[in-house]
């Protein structure tokens, strides 16, 4: 074939899908041949030797640089689509670069080469006439950094696309800028004059617009004036009113006094005549309401914060902000709760009674060492006990570790390996999730008996899957069946548990690549399915393929050991849809809490548990002399087992079997028949590190767990303003049902009349959760796959991703198998509603979905969304909103008012579960009722949104383990919203709006405040924009996260979504006092920076760029540092009476890759 050349490419149906076709996504009818149709775009000579992953920084940039210079002489010789693929290749070699870590030069060098190569592209995609692609690449250009006239010819590209889209007004200020940087350069002169002069034609055009649309113009400046008239924006005038009226509680007796029956007739007479003004009956009213414990901010500082931002009131703002075709018409209405919400007594007792009806059996390093430290020891212990080298910080549960490590096998053999084998043997939860996940991948997964397997010759297949031990208890060699894996390059993975690896041979051992399990058995209550502590272990050579977080040792700037997160260039929030996994924050809490249940307990106390009889129960009650009846899961099975080791079992009933004891009966006996065969026993020692053998009273473990504490700066000490993150209060009434038994106790598969308690909290919560966003019915992405697919349109495979989203949103569109197509962003932050609407009549016949934030990630409420939604939907698409900020949405409006079909709630957010340093999360997902019949099922506890589901050919498939994923911590957010009820939950939404607002305004003369609405206002985060003071002193966003430190707070998110910013969010839970401290600390920051602009600080050496400053740096008796000491520990007065010490000095990120240590040294 020629470049250029298309062809067709038929297959037939034997090496196809075969005789059995595939009912998975994409369908394809049985005995079908299947045909593709391919087009040769160019040749590029790839070196296999050094993956990407493997390269040095410092390689990956010549290479980068080498590829676009490949292009850049191929677009002189008129190959356009050549040079295009070269442009791309030569971004897949930085785009994993740009990350947190990368700071000073190496992140310069980055963007540069990111910046001159998107430059190139939006060049060759004018030449191709895509007007849109050349914008959206231009702008993300711009985003960069660049010289001066590299910027000239970005913003002259972005302009002409923005002419050839209608962007006319657009067109013009991006010539306009680009004419004042290069007034001399008669290319942009003459492009400024043609596009002025069409902006004029079109003004003028617009005089001719129907008399509606003058009317509604017109009524805007009327509005306008009046505004300037009185003083005041036009923003604040919209539904803003002032009525004099009595204090809250009071209320008038003078005109019912004759109803009144009083017990006291005398005195009540006598008091009669004075009874005829206002009295209060705020006395009278419970003193454990929920509300004020929760919403810090008081009515008059919230009234003084409104005035500082312009507005009459509260509710002015509020109406100025949000825009008034979303706004929520009414209070909402919530199961089992008041408007006004109830007292904290009468929930408690509400929901004990409730519970009763149960039966039961981001981050920096520097201040974040104590959960560091435990979650190392968690992976220490997993790479232990699991006999292999690499352990991750956890998954979600073993279901879906399981997927990742299939997913993992297929990314490891380059997706040239289809099939992937599973052994019946393995839970039925666990093969369900599987086989969801492989639709989205592609793969084929094939379940049966693992005897039976041949993998003599098998090039097709990437992985397998075993049980260890077994889901029926056995225990079986697979040294055999590993043995033959190897040789044929194909991955074994096994799923296993951590208790029962103390007593079995390692998977390592016996030639696992990868182990997995959940953690639930060491320390963890069952809590009806979670949360428990996924766990993944590898080989070494695997590590950059390994999902979720991984902690890692590296040192500080004083070379001492300190721990961070480590190579997270694997993950979504910067590889986005090239990402290993869509798994950002996992289970980190409960890691912990395995991680230092083997730390109490060491190798010896798990030696001891572990040599229980795990699944048998002995059935007699009292003595018994020489026959014990054995309760076990599969008596024929046992039977069967033991004939075959000669020994000999009375098979009683189905799940009963006896055995008899006399005197010959020796201990060995005994042991071959509840224990293991020798050749599987465990041989090798394990938690050897000296951390395991040295807390094992109550008191030095208590210690123990508080040392690790002390190192970590967390609610209890200051606001944690992480954009995007919303920590708010975790209330103890919150939290105090999840310790109750009646909860925690509860097996995941457990009859449903044993669990009607939670089934209840169930349906109350989920009648919540709709109306809270609008929705009929309580995942997403794959519940919209699964529509498509039963409407016949399994070909709908486009999903559009506004660049702007985090990572998360194109991570998880890949993994179901979508093809991401990325929309830009105006200079405002909004969407770019003429480029989506391009791109959804481009992809209209394979539109699958939009994934959009609201508000947006940029912290603002765009007028356009309702515009938005419907442009998808006329195209066949379905929108999926990610609902990270539903924290300025609750009460106010709705996913379903908005447009939305799906919704995914982070409850951990906006719903008070506490972020765990990483977990547990719960995501339910609200859909509009024609989504609900595919919404996901479970093999073994039916699901779903309808009366009576029962699982049928509609549904998603199996998302999770347990049938109600992370059932346990889903009191918390019931409670949250019960207490609360409909009036409060808006106003928290109204204050965590406030406080952002107030806290910009004051910030705003001291930083670049980058986005605001139409009303100068922001959502419920803002984003400062750093790269101003970057360019002239070299201070980067980092910088002030690490001096925040030393003024006893953590850093917002850094360089997210926005690369130099930093986005800040505070919420209604704090108080105008820590406010006001945090604004404080950021304006002296501020001088700081300002010191060193006039030159009166080192631009090297300063009290920024040495930040933060431990204890022992202080302290140390030489201190050569150009400032005092007293400026950099105590830097304001309110620090010396509540200093919180980090820990390290600042963590070095690149060696902590480039040395890779992820299990605790022996000498820590």
């Amino acid at each position: 074939m020629k470049v250029g050349e298309k062809a067709k490419l038929r297959v037939a149906a034997r090496y196809g899908y075969g005789a059995a076709g595939s009912f998975s996504f994409p369908f394809v009818p049985p005995g079908s041949d299947l045909e593709y149709e391919l087009e040769l775009l160019g040749f590029d000579e790839v070196d296999e030797e050094v993956p990407v992953s493997s390269m040095l920084f410092e390689d990956r940039l010549e290479a980068a640089e080498r590829r676009r210079k490949e292009g850049n002489a191929l677009l002189e010789q008129g190959e356009v689509d050549r040079a295009l693929g070269k442009y791309e290749l030569a971004l897949s070699y930085v785009d994993q670069d740009l990350l947190m870590q990368l700071d000073g030069p190496h992140l310069e060098a980055a963007q540069s080469v990111r910046s001159v190569t998107q430059g190139n592209i939006a060049a060759v995609r004018l030449r191709q006439e895509d007007w849109a692609g050349a914008a959206a690449a231009a702008t993300e250009a711009l985003s960069g950094t660049a010289t001066r006239a590299t910027r000239v010819k970005l913003l002259y590209r972005r302009g002409v696309a923005r002419r050839r889209l209608g962007q006319t007004g657009d067109a013009v200020r991006d010539l306009r800028e680009a004419a004042a940087l290069a007034p001399d350069d008669v290319t942009v002169r003459r492009q400024l004059l043609q596009t002025e002069a069409q902006l004029r034609e079109e003004q003028k055009s617009s005089d001719k617009l129907p008399d509606a649309a003058f009317r509604m113009g017109r009524s805007r400046s009327l509005v306008r004036l009046a505004a300037l008239l009185r003083g005041r924006s036009a923003a604040s005038s919209s539904g803003a009113s002032v009525a004099l009226r009595a204090p809250a509680g009071a209320t008038s007796v003078h005109s019912s006094l004759s109803d009144v029956t009083p017990s006291l007739a005398p005195l009540w007479s006598a008091a009669r005549p004075a009874l005829t003004r206002l009295i209060s009956t705020e006395s009278l009213q419970p003193s454990d309401v929920f509300e004020p414990r929760h919403n810090s901010i008081t009515p008059a500082e919230a009234q003084e914060m409104v005035e500082l931002l312009g507005f009459e009131s509260l509710d002015a703002m509020i109406d100025a902000t949000v825009p008034a075709s979303i706004r929520r018409p009414s209070v909402m209405e919530l199961a089992t709760s008041a408007p006004e919400g109830v007292t904290e007594a009468r929930f408690l007792a509400d929901f004990r009674a409730m519970a009763q009806k149960n039966v039961y059996t981001p981050y920096q390093a520097e201040i974040a060492q104590g959960r560091l430290e435990a979650l190392l020891i968690f992976q220490t212990a997993v790479s232990d006990l699991t006999g292999l080298p690499m352990a991750n910080a956890s998954l979600l549960d073993e279901a879906t570790a399981a997927a990742e490590a299939m997913a993992m096998c297929s990314a490891l053999a380059r997706g040239k390996k289809p099939r992937f084998l599973v052994s019946a043997s393995c839970h039925p939860q666990t093969i369900a999730v599987v086989q969801t996940r492989a639709a989205g991948l592609g793969l084929q997964v094939e379940v049966g008996d693992e005897a039976a397997w041949d993998l003599e010759g098998a090039q097709d297949v990437c992985g397998v899957l075993v049980q260890y031990p077994a889901t029926d208890g056995s225990v079986r060699d697979y040294a055999a069946l590993a043995a033959s894996a190897k040789a044929n390059g194909v991955r074994v993975v096994a799923a296993t548990d951590l208790l029962a690896l103390t007593q079995l041979a390692p998977p390592g051992e016996w030639g696992a690549d990868i182990a997995l399990g959940s953690a639930q058995r060491f320390g963890v209550p069952m809590g009806y399915g979670g949360p428990h502590a996924a766990f993944l272990a590898c080989r070494e050579e695997y590590k950059r393929a390994l999902p979720g977080r991984i902690i890692g040792v590296s040192r500080d700037a004083t070379g001492a050991r300190a721990l961070r997160m480590a190579l997270q260039t694997r993950e979504q929030h910067i590889r986005r849809d090239k990402a290993t996994s869509n798994i950002c924050t996992a289970q980190a809490l409960l890691a912990n809490i395995a991680g230092l249940y083997a730390v109490y307990h060491g190798p010896e106390g798990l030696n001891r548990i572990g040599r229980r009889l795990p699944g048998v129960r002995v059935e007699n009650e009292g003595a018994f002399f020489d026959t014990v009846r054995l309760h076990v899961g599969d008596a024929r099975g046992l039977v069967a087992a033991g004939h075959a080791e000669r020994i000999n079992l009375r098979l009683l009933d189905e799940h009963t079997v006896t055995v008899s004891l006399d005197e010959t009966t020796t201990l060995a006996d005994v042991d071959a028949l509840l224990h293991i065969p020798a050749s599987l026993r465990r041989a090798s020692p394990f938690l050897q590190h000296r951390v395991f053998s040295a807390y094992h009273t109550e008191h030095e473990m208590l210690r123990f767990l508080k040392r690790l504490e002390n190192k970590d700066l967390s609610l209890a000490h200051a606001m944690i303003p992480l954009g995007s993150c919303t920590m708010k209060l975790n209330a103890t009434t919150e939290m105090a049902p999840i310790t109750w038994p009646e909860f925690a106790d509860v097996h995941p598969f457990a009859p449903l009349e044993q669990a009607q308690g939670y089934h209840s909290m169930f349906a109350a919560l989920s009648q919540q959760l709709a109306e809270i966003t609008g929705f009929d019915a309580y995942a997403g992405l794959a519940t919209i796959v699964a529509y498509h697919r039963a409407r016949g349109e399994g070909h709908r495979d486009v999903c559009l991703i506004p660049v702007s989203a985090h990572g998360t949103n194109p991570a998880s569109a890949a993994m179901c198998g979508l093809r991401i197509v990325p929309i830009g962003v105006d200079k405002a932050g909004n969407v770019d509603v003429a480029e989506l609407a391009a791109k959804a009549a481009e992809h209209a016949e394979n539109l699958a979905a939009l994934m959009i934030t609201y508000p947006s990630t940029h912290g603002i409420y765009e007028d356009g969304i309702d515009e938005v939604c419907r442009i998808v939907h006329a195209h066949g698409g379905q929108v999926y909103m990610d609902g990270a900020n539903m924290n300025a949405q609750v009460g106010l409006t709705a996913p379903g008012l908005i447009g939305a079909d799906v919704c995914h709630l982070n409850l951990h957010k906006t719903f008070c579960i506490p972020h765990g340093g990483g977990g547990p999360g719960m995501g339910p997902i609200g859909v509009k009722r024609h989504l609900a019949p595919h919404l996901p099922t479970n093999p073994v506890v039916p699901t779903g949104a309808l009366p009576d589901f029962q699982g049928d050919e509609r549904a998603c498939g199996a998302i999770s383990a347990a049938p109600f994923g992370s059932a346990l911590i889903l009191p918390i957010s019931y409670a949250y919203i019960t207490l609360m009820g409909g009036h409060a939950l808006a106003r928290a939404s109204k204050l965590a709006i406030l406080n952002a607002n107030y806290m910009a305004k004051r910030l705003e003369n001291h930083y670049n405040v980058l986005f605001h609405g139409p009303a100068g206002t922001c959502a419920h985060e803002f984003i400062l924009d750093i790269r101003p003071l970057t360019a002239a002193t070299g201070v980067d966003p980092e910088d002030i996260a690490k001096r925040l430190i030393d003024y006893g707070f953590h850093a917002p998110t850094m360089s997210w979504p926005v690369a130099g910013t930093l986005m800040i969010e505070p919420t209604e839970s704090e108080s105008k006092a820590e406010l006001d401290r945090f604004v404080d600390a950021m304006i002296a920051i501020r001088a700081e920076i300002e010191a060193i602009a006039t030159g009166d600080a080192d631009k090297k050496d300063n009290v920024l760029k040495n930040a933060p400053h431990p204890a022992h740096v202080v302290l140390a008796d030489a201190w050569d540092r150009p400032y005092a000491r007293e400026l950099a520990a105590y830097p304001t007065e309110w620090v010396r009476r509540a200093k919180f010490w980090p820990s390290t000095s600042r963590v070095d990120n690149v060696y902590g890759d480039r040395q890779l240590v992820t299990r605790l040294p022996d000498d820590a």
